[in-house]
């Protein structure tokens, strides 16, 4: 096989460049066919132009006479201006504004019961939504007229807003039962005698659109609930005369409707009355052609499409009602234990044991960290706990190695290998370490003089095996690191804060951990199995028996990524790494002792907050977009901002427990909008990836070295300003 042949860097970023917007194209996709599914749903709810208004009584000058004494059957095709009677002893029940999926059945059952006929007029939006309902208003022998699509008043609509409501009504009737039907009824409608120079002219329009208007003679008012008596009084024709008798299968509670029906149907027929369809009463062909063919096909389409619509939106409004049930209760627990905690570790007296005085090894694992190097070494050398300083160099380019070197500093060593990624480092590291404690942290991490004493304190409790530092932000002063400031404070340490009063913390950060050699050692050290060593190597922990706690006051000022890109880069190594430690681990769910715990309590806390939590979370946002464009807008902003103060008030108290200025919250709301969106594309990302089998490799980000302790000499803020620009 000849050899492929070998890409520079150049060549291979110019690859991933051209790759790089599948990143964000099924992501937005996605969100796009679910903003389209709540679009067509809005749509065939009548929440998307849907036109309320009624108009008032008209002169009738210019309607014919003869329409305004006629029947309640006008016809106007072909120019025509003819009504029609029902004869004697023939009722016509119609039914409007249905169908509705418990009104609508029970009816069907009454009429069926005595063998009776009638005429559904149907909205497109209900028989859209329930098309099996008018296929059995077919199949059993009824007819079905038109009702518009969103029922508006046609008086105030332009003729092709006319069009468009039939031709929209005859597609969901054609999807849901295969049929074009030629019977019309126009909303709020009464009797002929009603007819105006408003509505006289739609009718004419209707007419030469091959359709028959159907209004009524006799009018049960049903919808009014006035009683069953009433109804049947009231839809009574006198004398034996025919009658086209208006009821409702929907729009409300039908109770009375149905239980009237029920009396009303075998009381007529023992009158001698019968119960026909329109056109059989009339003697006329029927209403119904069959449609074949692509018009059929389209049909469906629209009504397969609608459905899709409806099952996502229930399947988005479970999400929802997740991820609000999620966010609600983790907040809760957030703030509950990190009360109880922040009680626990600053109550007087507190103690871990025995004060750890012992010297500690701290292992810088470095790759390409020429910029940052010499800041971080500089920060552990001004420990005020005894330490020795070995930073790994892992095939550095740029002389990491020779900068740490150069700087002569007592106790710190360099350890040189070949690339070989950060786990190979870290067992690197804890193979050359003098001593029993091990500090880890990244190479472009700070620490105070105090940091590696409060990180180690917790050691003097002989079943701890491992702590976790307090990570914040450095540069925060652009708005992408405010952010980051506020998830580092707000969602990091109140959930490490959770954790460790629940016993199952989930990850060491790399930025700031400590381990007991013995501990490491029994888990078999650092893994490369997964992205997320971290992650691994706490899980590992609590698999092993070992507790793993938090130390708030061990504060690492680390380098956060100043661009969307090398953001994405990092979070999506994260959710990945993340990914593949639950995998890795799933044993732990089944098995017993420490790591049974962990795995059905830990486990699935890690699932549901760091990875269903954030994947569901933009649904927040899609539905406040979705209330405030079509209602109800006011439940909608009072929902969402109940949310965003809940998120407030642990932010707050985060920020307090931190000791941390409150003036970054500003940006939250923003925050909270956008962010979610970057998060919920990398977590759908890593599924994509883990669900194909695609393999994600360690993407290093691009260091500024603009890091440093706050308020200290020769720190960012009193530096000139450096190279700062993002990544590509």
């Amino acid at each position: 096989m000849a050899p492929r042949p070998h890409l520079h860097g150049a060549e291979r970023g110019a690859i991933r460049r051209r790759r790089l917007p599948m990143r964000y194209l099924l992501p937005s996709l996605l969100l796009v066919a679910l903003m389209a599914m709540l679009m067509l749903r809005g749509f065939v709810h009548s929440e998307i132009l849907a036109d309320h208004r009624i108009q008032a009584a008209a002169a009738t000058d210019k309607v014919p006479p003869k329409v305004l004494d006629g029947g309640p059957v006008i016809d106007t095709r072909g120019g025509k201006q003819t009504s029609l009677e029902i004869p004697k002893h023939r009722i016509v029940l119609t039914f409007d504004d249905g169908p509705d999926p418990k009104w609508t059945p029970r009816v069907l059952d009454v009429l069926k019961k005595y063998d009776a006929h009638a005429v559904f007029f149907v909205t497109g939006t209900n028989a859209s939504r329930y098309p099996d309902l008018v296929k059995r208003m077919v199949d059993e022998g009824h007819e079905v007229g038109l009702h518009t699509f969103n029922h508006p008043d046609l008086s105030f609509q332009s003729k092709a807003r006319i069009r468009w409501e039939l031709s929209q009504n005859q597609l969901a009737l054609e999807g849901a039962a295969g049929i074009r039907t030629s019977l019309f009824r126009p909303p709020y409608s009464s009797f002929a005698d009603a007819m105006d120079n408003k509505s006289w002219p739609v009718t004419e329009y209707i007419g030469s659109q091959g359709y028959l208007t159907v209004v009524n003679n006799t009018d049960s008012e049903d919808w009014q609930k006035p009683g069953v008596e009433e109804i049947i009084r009231r839809a009574t024709p006198e004398r034996g005369q025919g009658g086209i008798v208006l009821m409702h299968d929907s729009g409300g509670d039908r109770q009375q409707t149905v239980q009237a029906l029920d009396r009303f149907v075998p009381h007529m027929q023992a009158e001698n009355y019968k119960f026909r369809n329109l056109t059989e009463a009339l003697k006329a062909p029927s209403a119904h052609t069959e449609v074949t063919g692509p018009g059929l096909w389209k049909g469906k389409a629209w009504v397969l499409a609608v459905q899709a619509s409806e099952n996502t939106t229930s399947v988005l409004v479970v999400g929802l009602a997740v991820i609000g049930v999620l966010v609600l209760t983790r907040f809760g627990l957030m703030l509950i234990l990190s009360v109880l905690h922040a009680r626990k570790v600053r109550r007087r007296g507190f103690s871990w044991g025995r004060p750890i005085t012992e010297p500690v090894s701290v292992l810088v694992p470095a790759y390409n960290e020429a910029k940052c190097i010499e800041q971080t070494v500089h920060s552990l050398v001004a420990s005020d706990h005894p330490v020795e300083v070995i930073v790994i160099d892992d095939g550095s380019s740029d002389g990491t190695a020779r900068i740490v070197e150069n700087l002569h500093l007592p106790n710190v060593r360099v350890v040189r290998q070949l690339n070989a990624g950060k786990p190979a480092a870290l067992n690197r590291g804890v193979a050359n370490a003098r001593h029993d404690l091990i500090v880890m942290m990244d190479g472009d991490t700070v620490f105070e003089p105090a940091t590696v004493r409060e990180l180690v304190q917790p050691f003097g409790d002989p079943s701890v095996g491992a702590v976790a530092g307090n990570a914040k932000v450095g540069n925060r002063d652009s708005l992408i690191g405010a952010w980051q400031h506020i998830e580092y404070v707000m969602g990091f340490n109140l959930d490490r804060r959770m954790y460790d009063m629940l016993n199952c913390m989930p990850t060491i950060p790399g930025a700031v951990g400590a381990f007991r050699r013995s501990a490491l050692k029994r888990v078999g050290g650092m893994s490369d199995d997964t992205l997320a060593e971290d992650t691994d190597i706490t899980i590992a922990m609590h698999r092993d028996g070992w507790r793993v706690v938090y130390a708030e006051n061990a504060r690492a000022w680390t380098e956060a990524p100043e661009s969307v890109q090398q953001l994405w880069s990092q979070r999506y190594r994260w959710s990945y790494g993340t990914m593949q430690a639950i995998w890795k681990h799933r044993r732990a769910i089944i098995e017993r002792g420490p790591s049974g715990r962990f795995g059905r309590v830990g486990m699935p806390l890690v699932a549901l907050f760091m990875i269903v939590a954030p994947l569901l979370a933009p649904l927040i946002d899609v539905f406040l977009l979705y209330g405030l464009v079509f209602g109800p807008t006011e439940q909608t902003i009072i929902a969402w901002f109940g949310v965003l103060a809940v998120q407030a008030v642990c932010a707050a108290y985060a920020f307090r427990l931190d000791k941390e200025r409150m003036t970054h919250l500003v940006s939250l709301p923003l925050q909270q909008i956008l962010y979610r969106q970057l998060m919920y594309v990398v977590l759908l990302q890593s599924w994509i990836t883990a669900l194909t089998g695609g393999r994600l490799r360690w993407q290093k980000l691009r260091r500024t070295g603009a890091v440093g302790l706050p308020g200290a000499a020769g720190s960012p803020a009193q530096q000139p300003e450096r190279d700062r620009r993002p990544v590509g």
